[in-house]
């Protein structure tokens, strides 16, 4: 499918459009299929008893995370055979030679929840990215248990289910409910700069996964603070929260981006990410991470 961005009419100077531009309303239907799909194999293995496998960074992996990855990108064979796709289960694929389009998913993302059969709390989620020339410029966090689907597109307001979301002003980190996945994904130099927010915000909690940044997006947590993480675990956060008018960055305050050219290398996206739903708090964040 040939789809190409779309310059706005009127500039906007936000992070939320760095591009300055929309996405085709075709990818974005697109993007909702693929959701759509991986929802319908995740749903069907939840608390069901799939074996585990552990993969060579020690993280588990289940024949749901593999099938859910497998029947997207057959999807988008069909659909964008020319785009690129990193997956976290499969690797990179590269695209057609003029691709400017990749697609990075995380087909469970919180794997540890989705095998421990958390239905009270179910904590994990797909995550569905589509990078133009590097940049994110959409983003789907579903949630296929609780039937919660978060959409952020560049340069519109993000979406929970549909209706527009907003996130809550905060002034002061020391009024600030904070999220991180665990404390133990931070040592070292990265645990002395997380524990410096941590003991500065009101309420720290752990859990979540990509939810917690849902709930950042939707204005009902502050702050999400987290090292030790891979491209596809972020990349569909970034339209979300911009959309919704917060801030999220690497611990430098730079921009997430996934260099074009990199082919699926890893290791050139950063590992620390902040997001926050008021600038004050993210620079406040920043000031306490003094992460250089």
């Amino acid at each position: 499918m040939a789809a190409t961005l779309r310059a706005s009419a009127t500039p906007d100077t936000s992070a939320a459009a760095a591009a300055a531009a929309t996405v085709p309303p075709e990818l974005i239907d697109v993007a909702h299929s693929l959701a759509d799909a991986a929802a319908e194999v995740t749903a069907r293995y939840f608390r069901t008893p799939v074996p585990v496998d552990v993969k060579s960074d020690a993280s588990p992996v289940t024949i749901a995370d593999r099938e859910a990855e497998a029947a997207v990108r057959q999807l988008l064979a069909g659909r964008c055979p020319d785009h690129a796709i990193f997956g976290e289960e499969q690797g990179y694929l590269a695209g057609g030679d003029s691709s400017e389009w990749l697609w990075v998913i995380d087909p469970i993302d919180g794997t540890k929840s989705f095998i421990t059969g958390r239905r009270c709390k179910p904590l994990f989620g797909t995550l569905i990215a589509l990078l133009h020339r590097g940049t994110p410029v959409l983003g789907i966090i579903d949630q296929p248990i609780l039937k919660e689907r978060w959409l952020g597109v560049a340069g519109q307001q993000s979406t929970l289910n549909g209706a527009p979301i907003s996130t809550r002003a905060c002034g002061s980190i020391g009024d600030a409910y904070l999220y991180a996945t665990t404390p133990h994904m931070f040592a070292g130099e990265t645990e002395v700069a997380f524990n410096r927010v941590r003991d500065a915000v009101r309420i720290p909690m752990y859990g979540c996964d990509c939810y917690a940044y849902g709930l950042l997006a939707a204005g009902y947590a502050d702050l999400v603070v987290e090292a030790d993480l891979k491209p596809y675990d972020y990349m569909a956060l970034v339209p979300i929260i911009q959309g919704a008018g917060g801030v999220v960055t690497d611990w430098r305050g730079q921009p997430l981006r996934w260099a074009a050219g990199s082919h699926g290398d890893v290791t050139a996206c950063s590992g620390e990410v902040v997001a926050a739903g008021d600038a004050r708090t993210h620079q406040q964040a920043l000031e306490l991470l003094q992460w250089t």
